[in-house]
């Protein structure tokens, strides 16, 4: 699933006429990106959820090989709401979940191929891709999450300073929105109680990763891939 709902107003005046993850980087639109990534994971099963300029998002489904299924929310229902609306069409096993402004490059392997090598049903509700802080080239306030030794993610204490942010790409089990509302709600409701089972999991990432919040991250990200800084950083 690619979430593709939001109102990206960090982004405005870029995203008042149209969805963020329709926002272009290097030619190509920010969904058309993650579309591809997961194309090239041979993932067939492809929803994305639309909020803002939905017929955008549809247009530019369409117009791919091969069109994901476009769910579209009337009313905004956040990320967790979001992928509970869409769960009849994910099927019973763990699926992939992608943020529509997400922007990476792999390391050495397939990213996606990585996160599902990792992932096991047995002992984990949650794997997420992380990316050190370190190496984001933007204003990410205290980082988003801890990892102990064994990947297990804690949320950081008050004023401590956490050394990963999330990378907007995640592999989840169903079970992960079981006890979940209905409406609108963040995932964050979800991650914590998974957290505190001890089945949220990460993965640091091993190539260029982006933080995509507002238009001046679009130019470094644009003139990094255009001198080729992003891949020789990594």
């Amino acid at each position: 699933m690619v979430l593709a709902a939001g109102l990206g107003t960090r982004m405005r005046p870029l995203t008042e006429a149209r969805p963020k993850p329709l926002l272009p980087l290097a030619g190509r639109t920010l969904l058309d990106h993650a579309l591809d990534r997961i194309e090239e994971a041979g993932i067939g099963n492809v929803v994305v959820n639309a909020h803002w300029f939905p017929h955008l998002i549809e247009e530019v489904c369409a117009a791919r090989a091969h069109p994901p299924q476009v769910v579209k929310e009337d009313t905004l229902l956040e990320t967790g709401g979001g992928i509970r609306n869409a769960l009849p069409l994910l099927g019973e096993d763990p699926f992939l979940v992608a943020n529509g402004d997400a922007f990476w490059l792999d390391g050495p392997v397939s990213t996606i191929g990585r996160l599902a090598e990792r992932f096991d049903p047995e002992t984990m509700d949650g794997l997420l891709l992380m990316v050190r802080a370190s190496q984001v080239d933007s204003e990410i306030g205290h980082g988003d999450f801890l990892l102990d030794p064994l990947g297990r993610v804690r949320w950081p204490k008050e004023r401590e300073v956490a050394p990963y942010v999330y990378g907007g790409v995640q592999i989840i089990h169903p079970r992960l929105m079981e006890g979940s509302p209905e409406g609108a709600f963040s995932l964050h409701r979800q991650w914590t109680r998974a957290i505190e089972n001890g089945r949220l999991f990460g993965l640091v990432h091993d190539g260029a990763w982006f933080h995509l919040s507002r238009p001046g991250d679009l130019r470094v990200a644009e003139n990094a891939l255009a001198t080729g800084l992003a891949r020789a950083m990594f």
